[in-house]
């Protein structure tokens, strides 16, 4: 049987062509930002892919279809639509055999973009593990889909609200690339430093594409995560945000927020005690993912 994948026209054709196409995911225009900030940044994004060379294919589960690229009046719908599922590999196939519609999370996309043949995603952070993963095992599916499926995840590291340590020592046990560019220190989402080495540094898209290649013609299994410090000009400095991260993380526990509601609601929050400046800091990290993934893709199709 073949996957239920519709393909946006432009997608198809570029596809077709070998032409560049970037990825991206959903779960920040249905969990991530409130509307109508969702759907603009969702349109930014896509027009930043455009500009850097790239055709940008948001993906989403609708009516019982991956959509692999959406026309605007299906961003505008997915916006504002209510009891949207968040999608992982978990779930995936029970939204699309029930007609939900669902938005994508990073694992999600990673499995929708190999589906399509898409080689390069960008994303604003991954999952991770929670802190407290040690004693509540609340570690996201995306850390074992970067260890199987074989794409390039562009991001701005994991989400600052998890542990960042434990993330990345259970990336390296999985045997996943994790690659920063232009520095020796991973960056920690709102934050351009984390405290925490990389174990791989790459300069150039070039380079990151040149690694994707080589890993396929070894036949070695998953993706590589890219790590992307955010613009010095967006970032909020790790002292002061792991302050705010710390009093959202104790709000939640108190309330008693658990499982998947965990990282909206601890975004929502951030996004209140910091008057805004984690959305402003999120939509111009995204960007700046958005840019270099398109310049990885466009890398990828010379070869």
């Amino acid at each position: 049987m073949t996957a239920p994948l519709a393909l946006h026209p432009e997608v198809a054709e570029a596809l077709h062509a070998g032409q560049p196409v970037v990825a991206l995911e959903s779960t920040i225009i249905t969990h991530g930002m409130p509307y109508p900030q969702n759907v603009e940044t969702a349109r930014e994004v896509e027009a930043e892919v455009r500009a850097a060379g790239a055709v940008p294919a948001t993906i989403a589960v609708m009516e019982g279809r991956i959509r692999v690229g959406l026309a605007e009046a299906e961003l505008e719908r997915l916006a504002l639509a209510e009891e949207v599922m968040k999608l992982s590999r978990a779930d995936l196939a029970v939204c699309l055999a029930t007609g939900a519609t669902g938005s994508t999370t990073v694992a999600a996309t990673m499995i929708a973009a190999r589906l399509a043949g898409i080689a390069v995603f960008a994303t604003g952070g991954i999952g991770g593990a929670h802190r407290g993963a040690e004693e509540s095992f609340d570690i996201s599916a995306d850390l074992h889909e970067l260890a199987q499926t074989a794409v390039t995840v562009v991001s701005a590291g994991a989400k600052a609200i998890l542990d960042l340590p434990k993330t990345f020592e259970l990336l390296e046990t999985l045997g996943v690339p994790v690659i920063a560019v232009g520095q020796d220190e991973i960056p920690a989402f709102w934050s351009r430093q984390s405290g925490l080495r990389a174990p791989i540094r790459l300069d150039s898209a070039e380079e990151i594409a040149a690694a994707h290649l080589m890993r396929a013609r070894l036949g070695l299994p998953g993706g590589q995560l890219v790590t992307n410090p955010i613009p010095a000009e967006a970032e909020i400095p790790l002292a002061e945000i792991e302050a705010v991260v710390a009093r959202a993380i104790a709000t939640a526990e108190a309330q008693g927020v658990a499982a998947k509601a965990v990282t909206p609601f601890l975004l929502d929050l951030i996004f209140d005690l910091t008057d805004g400046r984690s959305l402003a800091a999120n939509r111009a990290l995204v960007l700046s993912n958005a840019r270099l993934a398109a310049s990885i893709a466009r890398a990828l199709t010379k070869g």
